[in-house]
This record gives structure tokens, sequence and C-alpha cells, in this order.
């Protein structure tokens, strides 16, 4: 069996996906672009991953055992891979070829590095006027900072994300996962999407006219970590500008907004239950038998309720201490009052609502043990048609595509024809 693994059954059928038709060539690795051009495959684009003969090195993060992480898997699923050397003049000749036959090219280098290799976006131009380039950065393309390096762990910290995670009496933590990188993958994607639509509308316009392509400037989609951390902010800058109010780590709370936190149950589970509507903490209230704060006056509404948080808070953990969970979940159900478990993974593989609508989908794959492992895989993300749609494979092998690639794409390298060349 390949590294890949085998198509889910779902992936059996001829449904034509938005991005049929759209060639991705991803100069990216790590996270942030890799997200960028998942997306983009999970809706039909053909992205080929060009990867270093050693391999991306996400291929070793998380792994437990076996010879590719589950992260490489499902960071890169419904790809191709390529092994090239970019240092190398021959590497860089088979960039330019490949690009030829591309209509994106998605990227994660520290600026200036495609410049000095001879294959940035104007070398690329030259050989595609109408290629689209999304390139993820730390600090974006221009600007005083635009040459440093930085993972997405920085970047949080200059987006102000950071600084609002974790309780007020300790030092910031972060998330679970790389939330920076994964943000900036979603613009990258949808910018990669924008750039493309808006390229057809000026070539629809400009039929008979004569207009050429559009301007390189344009066609590239600049994306900082720090910055696309920052738009997820909220009104953290605003409420400064016009308030003079700075934000503040709340724990599990969201500043300015109660009740809305988690509580442990008797059996040691735990909830997220938010009751900040005003019309539904008086219900909320009555549910766990406080009718005395479900009529109290001070606690009508949400400036009230925040200003004695701590308060609120106290009476919820200590019903939902005397309670399971099921049992809290059941109440807050009847009570019409917003309610979740604390999701682990073996909760939400057992979910029937994931299950409805397709989001773990299983493949066999090399998880280090002498046969295959049926392993349950994340689906994709927007639902069209009512379900997740079919992941069609997982990330590749190293180099599991050079064969094919190298036939299609770079046997006539001298000549620029072959299957896929664009008009």
């Amino acid at each position: 069996m390949t590294g890949s693994g085998d198509a889910a059954p779902e992936a059996q059928g001829s449904r034509r996906l938005p991005l049929e038709g759209i060639r991705v060539l991803e100069l990216g690795s790590y996270i942030a672009a890799p997200t960028a051009g998942r997306l983009l495959a999970d809706f039909g684009a053909e992205v080929i991953k060009v990867e270093r003969h050693t391999g991306d090195e996400l291929r070793n993060w998380r792994l437990y055992a076996g010879e590719t992480s589950m992260l490489f898997r499902t960071l890169n699923r419904n790809k191709k891979s390529i092994t090239l050397d970019l240092r190398t003049d021959e590497g860089r000749e088979d960039v330019k070829a490949l690009a030829r036959h591309c209509d994106v090219i998605v990227e994660n280098f520290r600026p200036g590095t495609l410049e000095k290799w001879g294959i940035g976006p104007a070398d690329l131009s030259d050989v595609n006027p109408d290629l689209v380039f999304v390139r993820i950065s730390a600090f974006g393309q221009t600007g005083p900072y635009s040459e440093r390096p930085g993972f997405a762990a920085v970047a949080e910290a200059y987006g102000g994300f950071r600084e609002l995670i974790g309780d007020p009496d300790r030092a910031p933590v972060r998330t679970g996962v790389s939330i920076g990188d994964s943000i900036a993958g979603l613009y990258g994607a949808f910018g990669a999407v924008m750039a493309l639509y808006e390229g057809l509308r000026r070539r629809d316009e400009a039929a008979g006219s004569g207009a050429g392509p559009l301007p390189l400037q344009d066609r590239i989609v600049d994306v900082a970590l720090h910055e696309a951390i920052f738009s997820m902010m909220e009104s953290l800058v605003p409420d400064l500008g016009a308030y003079g109010v700075r934000r503040e780590r709340t724990g599990g709370r969201v500043q300015g907004i109660s009740p809305s936190n988690a509580y442990v149950c008797g059996d040691g589970l735990s909830v997220v239950i938010s009751g900040n509507n005003d019309a539904i903490f008086a219900r909320y209230m009555r549910a766990i038998g406080r009718d005395d704060l479900a009529g109290d006056p001070g606690l009508a509404d949400n400036d009230g309720r925040w200003n004695r948080r701590d308060e609120v808070d106290d009476a919820i953990g200590a019903w939902t201490a005397g309670r399971s969970r099921e049992e809290v979940l059941a109440v807050m159900e009847e009570a019409g009052v917003p309610a979740g478990p604390i999701y682990t993974a073996a909760d939400i593989v057992d979910d029937p609502q994931y299950q409805a609508r397709n989001m773990i989908q299983e493949f066999d794959v090399d998880a280090g043990a002498p046969g295959p492992t049926r392993v349950g895989f994340p689906g994709v993300v927007p639902v069209l048609g009512g379900t997740s749609l079919p992941i069609r494979w997982l990330g590749p092998d190293l180099g599991e595509h050079d064969d094919e690639i190298r036939r299609r794409f770079l046997a006539s390298r001298e000549t620029g024809t072959g299957e896929g060349e664009r008009s």
C-alpha cells in the first residue's frame, strides 16, 4: 500500500469540484503555506508540492511511529509531491518550467529568498504573465520588519493575541495548535481565489480590447502572520483609542462578557456554558435554582453581570459541581441555554454530529504497526451539499509523484509544451 493511504469510500464519485482546472505550485513548508495549499486542493485544485530531497520538516513533527507524521498527512492531503533542490540551477529551472503550467504559486520563504534564487514573482511572470503569487511571511514583503525571520508563535505575540491568553496573574500562554499559521493559510487561500477571480473579470471586461493580464502588483497576495492574527483581534485597538481600555487576560472568560465560561462537573468532566444574553441569563439562573440572581436588577444587563462576574461564576460552578456532565447539559438544553462538553479527540470521533456530516474520514495508513492502521482524519470545511467533501488522498510520500509530474510538465522543458500548458 502507498504511504498516503487508500482513498475513503466516499471519494468514489464524479462531482465536479469548484477549483477543478486550477493548478497550484506550492513552494512551502511547515504549516502556513501548506494550509493555503490544502484548502485549494480540498476543493479540486491540482496542488504540486515541491519538497527538498530530505522532505518538509513537518514529516517528522509529532512523529510517534512510522516514517511520516499524521500532521503532515493531514495538512498535505490531496496534493502531489515532487522533490527539487531550489538551491541548484537545475531545480530552479524546473520551477520555472512548472510555473509555466500553473495558475498560482504559494510560498512561505523569508522575503527576498526567491528573488535571490532568480525565481521571484518578476522572474516567474516572465514565463507566465497570469500567475498569482501567494506570499506568506512573518511580517510581510514590505516595511521595516519584512526581512526578520519569525514563526507563528512570534506573530501571535506581535498581533496582540498572546497578551489575552491565560489567567491575569500568570504569564501569557499559547493555544495548543499553530493558530497563527492556520489563519494566515486561510487568508492565503482566500487571497488566491480573489486574485484568480479578478483576473477572470479583467479578461471578460477587456475581451477584444487587447488589454493584457493583471499588473504584477495586483497578482501578489501578501500575507503577514502577525497581521493575520491582528485581524482576528476584534476591537482590541479601537477599544484603546475610544475608551482607553486595555484588554487583559481573563482566563476562560472573554473580557466584558458574562457569564460565559468553562465549569467542572461532579464527574470531573467539563462544560462550556454561554448565558450572556439578557433573556438567556434569566432562564439560565432559574434552571440552576437561583431565582434570586435571575430577578436581580443589578444583573439584568451584561455590564452589571461583568462587574459581579465572580459571584455569578461561583454560583454556576457550585451547581455544576453537584451534577454529572450529562445532567448539566440536559438541564441547559431544556432551558435553551447554549452549552456543550469540552471534547477530547475520542469524543469528537464518537460524536453523531461529526459523523452525520462526514467530518471524520477514515484511511488505512502506516502508523508504525506491522500492518496498516485505520485512522480518522478531519473532513473538508466548509461543507458543500450537506456533508464534507471526501478527502481524495492523504499527504503523499516524499517524491511520490516525481515521475508523473516530470513526465507531464518537465520532459519538454526546453520547448515549454506539454499537458496543461496555459494559453
